[in-house]
Formats: C-alpha cells, sequence, structure tokens
C-alpha cells in the first residue's frame, strides 16, 4: 500500500533564513526525495503547525494510525525515509518500538487514530 509522507518545507527550524536561501525544511524534503521507496508517496506543505519542534513530517495512510514528527533536520533523511518505509510495511500503521529509526522512537509528535466512518443513523 502507498503511504504519505508530509514534509514541511517552511520550516525553519528556528534559523533566519535570509532572502533566496533555501530552508530547512526544504532542505529535509529534498534530502528524503533523493531514496525515497516507491510505497512512499511525499507530499511537500508549507506548514505542520509544529514551528517550535523544528522541522517535522507526518505519516498517514487510510485505515491506519498516523504520526507526526519533530526535531528533524537533512541530516536525518536516511531514518526518515527507513521509517517510512517500515510504516508502509506495517498493515495498520503500527511499527513495532524496536524496529522503528531511533529518532521515531524519540521525536515522535503525535499518534492519531485512524479515521472510523461511522454508519448513518436509521431513521
Amino acid at each position: 500500500m502507498t503511504v504519505t509522507l508530509h514534509v514541511c518545507i517552511t520550516c525553519r527550524a528556528g534559523q533566519p533564513v535570509r532572502e533566496g536561501e533555501i530552508t530547512p525544511g526544504a532542505r529535509l524534503h529534498r534530502a528524503i526525495l533523493a531514496g525515497v521507496p516507491e510505497d512512499v508517496h511525499v507530499v511537500p506543505v508549507e506548514c505542520l503547525s509544529a514551528c517550535s519542534q523544528g522541522c517535522s513530517v507526518a505519516l498517514s495512510a487510510p485505515g491506519r494510525w498516523s504520526y507526526v514528527y519533530g526535531r528533524l533536520s537533512d541530516v536525518n533523511a536516511p531514518d526518515v525515509i527507513a521509517g517510512a518505509a517500515a510504516y508502509a510495511a506495517a498493515p495498520d500503521g503500527i511499527v513495532p518500538w524496536r524496529s522503528r529509526p531511533e529518532i521515531f522512537r524519540k521525536q515522535s509528535l503525535a499518534r492519531i487514530p485512524p479515521i472510523t466512518i461511522l454508519p448513518e443513523p436509521a431513521e
């Protein structure tokens, strides 16, 4: 199953960014694109609202738990890619603790349950 990895490209990671310079979030996005597996669809986003937590990414797929990870940089791209691949391989989105890259164990900002569609009420 294809999963979505959202990457905040506007993140400044608390650093001043001069006109024309690439943001730390955009550097992370570029580094991830260099090695992302086929079953991971990378989507750049303007903001994940985790600005005080440095660069962030979110993993999601229909019927699976979703996650937001922060305090990342382009140096973490290989671990983000490995974590996204493990997430894609997990049928419910829950990757066993010891199978997660260390940054995914320590830098999780949120875990969001799958959306449950309730049946329409009977009239």
